[in-house]
């Protein structure tokens, strides 16, 4: 192959491997432990007129329905980039709501003790700036891990339950943002 068509074939693979949403470089796939996971969707976390994050969501395998999504088992990842600064009151407020607008009492009370460890770390984290990018890692052999811009913090949160309830906050009945849970299922891309 010549060089002159080389050089904008690899160029478009380039492109293909990650997009942009509002600055922030989203990638077409991650490592998670020893999986590769690829993007499932991204969008722009709303809340009244002011945007807050960007969330992606990544799968071994591409899905389009929430259910499908909840019921997938493997290692998983929520990737958020803020696109302002947020305190940990508001962090922590902004997860527990969307866990309880998605759960029962019941289900509430049995995740309680997990919730107050997500709480605990977030709290230890403290504010976000804008730009900082925190995950919450799935990996079935150790729970859901915590990491902000690449370090992981606090221990990992223990069941495939508990980060079911996480993804519900995104992909639920009552999502914290209807677009963001149409992007994250990829029918926004």
């Amino acid at each position: 192959m010549s060089r002159a068509l080389l050089l904008p074939l690899l160029l478009c693979c380039q492109f293909a491997l990650s997009a942009e949403i509002e600055g922030v470089k989203v990638e077409e796939r991650v490592k998670v432990g020893a999986s590769e996971l690829q993007l499932n969707g991204a969008g722009i976390r709303t809340r009244i007129i002011f945007k807050v994050y960007v969330g992606a969501l990544y799968l071994p395998e591409r899905k389009s329905a929430a259910a499908d999504i909840l019921s997938l088992g493997g290692p998983k990842r929520v990737a958020m980039t803020m696109l302002r600064d947020l305190s940990a009151r508001q962090l922590v407020d902004a997860l527990e709501a969307g866990i309880r607008a998605n759960h029962s009492e019941t289900e509430l009370a049995a995740l309680k003790p997990r919730i107050d460890a997500l709480v605990a770390v977030m709290n230890e984290i403290g504010g976000a700036k804008e730009k900082t990018a925190i995950t919450l890692d799935f990996l079935p052999e150790s729970g859901t891990q915590i990491s902000v811009d690449g370090v992981a913090r606090g221990k990992a949160i223990p069941g495939e339950d508990f980060y079911a309830a996480l993804l519900r906050i995104w992909l639920g009945e009552k999502p914290v943002d209807a677009d963001l849970k149409r992007a994250m299922l990829g029918q926004g891309r």
